[in-house]
């Protein structure tokens, strides 16, 4: 095993009290700091739109917040405006340890386009870079958290499987949108059914050792 912790857009708008919270999800920044020592190689994504993102509901008047409009040949949820490129809700959070971190991989930068995946765009028209670095480390197991499980952490892990790597969701480090009710639930029964494993934070170290 070769592993790699993929930290995912672990900032601030997506805590509570910003502009697209995810409920609970300040509760994944202990489980992210925990956990990073026993890894040697640590990477993060970051949300980094800029203001005329086609994303933001602001954007397209006449639309309302959570509406699914089609953009640029693409199904689209229209989100509140969150992590402007420069402004303090796309900075991390606040007590995430960062000393540790080797690359940070932004996404959301083509306002024609949303990135859930710290991979793809979701058209898959251009790659954020992250993959090839992997690749270029021999990275085998990708083990992923962060905000939110519906969305950038579930398409993230799912673009990972289809890189060929083995994929494990760190289920306490993540905290999902729940637009709808079993949103949560449908992206962890779908992640499984991809080849995705669960795994709890208490069982990664052992994990990590059985196998070297």
């Amino acid at each position: 095993m070769s592993p790699a912790l993929l930290l995912i857009d672990l900032q601030n708008d997506f805590l509570p009290g910003g502009a697209l919270a995810v409920p609970c999800g300040d509760e994944v920044i202990p489980v992210a700091n925990a956990v990073q020592p026993h890894f040697d190689l640590i990477v993060a994504t970051q949300d980094w739109h800029p203001p005329e993102h086609g994303s933001f509901a602001a954007n397209h008047p006449g639309k309302q917040l959570f509406e699914q409009i089609d953009l640029h040949g693409l199904p689209q949820t229209l989100w509140p405006v969150h992590c402007v490129q420069g402004t303090p809700g796309a900075d991390f959070a606040p007590g995430l340890d960062r000393l540790r971190w080797h690359a940070i991989f932004q996404k959301g930068t083509d306002p024609k386009v949303d990135s859930y995946s710290g991979l793809f765009d979701n058209g898959r028209r251009r790659a954020t870079g992250l993959g090839d670095f992997l690749t270029a480390r021999g990275v085998t197991d990708a083990f992923v958290m962060g905000l939110a499980t519906d969305y950038c952490v579930k398409w993230t892990a799912l673009d990972a499987v289809d890189l060929g790597l083995s994929v494990w969701l760190i289920t306490d480090g993540c905290r999902g949108v729940n637009l709808a009710p079993g949103d949560v639930d449908r992206a962890l029964s779908e992640m499984q059914a991809r080849g995705v494993r669960l795994i709890h934070s208490h069982e990664v170290p052992a994990r990590l050792k059985s196998e070297i």
